[in-house]
């Protein structure tokens, strides 16, 4: 299996030693990074990618409409491409991450009318799509008028879950529960996503809530876990959150004896990476 990547991008090295013995034909798949440790995401999804049994062309894109404070300007203009580019090229598959603008009103983002304008264009080429986390709100938002709930505490930790459709095309082959790092400030209504009939639940959390949904209208997942976290990633927010005097809950289910001074153990990669090899399976091979 090839992974393509841009040349000379540094978070390629995550691929190394990951790619799968056999090729089964090629995709183009691009990420919409809309996170601000742009590097630390790229080599997030890389490792997930990678051992998939296709060659996988992979471009990322970003907003042109916010500028990144986190990330060098360099970096973006060298790697990255717009949204509209991105649909110019209709790739086999998107992936669009999180952002941590939870706290915003969806409008009072600098770059909602270019997220949602790619949303809609997505959704006018049939192009299948997995949304994370906060891309996954929005985008229920923008489509269905589902609106996120705000919680008192943020979510942090590594939760169990439990699939609610019988063989479901990204679940194949895992047993269940999937455990999914979860870090997010609010959420949607499982009694929202139940009354609209465009919308499913596929699986759920009793300590996290819903954690994926379908759309039944359009090739399009909603993911409100992290699967693709990186095993020192909730450690890393944790410790950032506590420098900055949030005072953070200790990640649930992550340290051993809940101690934020021991390694935390990876119980979730096979999930993660079986479930978007599931998903790239479901998508047309050149």
């Amino acid at each position: 299996m090839s992974l393509i990547l841009p040349q000379g991008l540094p978070s390629s090295t995550a691929a190394e030693g990951l790619a799968a013995p056999d090729v089964n034909g090629s995709l183009e798949i691009s990420l919409v990074n809309l996170m601000p440790l742009k590097e630390m995401t790229e080599a997030d999804f890389i490792r997930l990618l990678a051992p998939a049994p296709y060659d996988i062309t992979l471009s990322l894109a970003a907003p042109v409409t916010h500028r990144s404070r986190n990330t060098a300007e360099e970096h973006i203009a060298r790697f990255y491409i717009s949204p509209e580019e991105m649909l110019s090229r209709s790739p086999d598959g998107v992936i669009v991450t999180g952002a941590p603008v939870e706290m915003l009103d969806y409008e009072a983002v600098d770059y909602w009318p270019e997220l949602t304008t790619m949303m809609d264009g997505l959704r006018r080429l049939r192009i299948p799509v997995i949304y994370i986390c906060w891309g996954a709100m929005a985008a229920l938002y923008h489509h269905y008028g589902i609106a996120k709930q705000l919680y008192r505490r943020k979510i942090s930790g590594v939760f169990p879950q439990y699939p609610e459709v019988a063989d479901h095309e990204l679940f194949r082959g895992m047993e269940a529960p999937y455990m999914v790092p979860n870090s997010r400030y609010c959420g949607v209504s499982r009694a929202d996503i139940d009354s609209n009939p465009w919308l499913r639940v596929a699986a759920v959390s009793e300590e996290s809530g819903v954690y994926m949904v379908d759309a039944l209208d359009a090739p399009e997942h909603y993911i409100l876990g992290h699967s693709e976290y990186a095993p020192g990633t909730l450690d890393f927010e944790y410790h950032r959150d506590l420098a900055k005097g949030i005072n953070p809950s200790i990640p649930a289910n992550y340290y051993p004896d809940n101690d934020p001074d021991r390694e935390p153990v990876d119980r979730w990669h096979s999930h993660a990476v079986g479930l978007f090899s599931n998903w790239l399976r479901t998508l047309p091979r050149r």
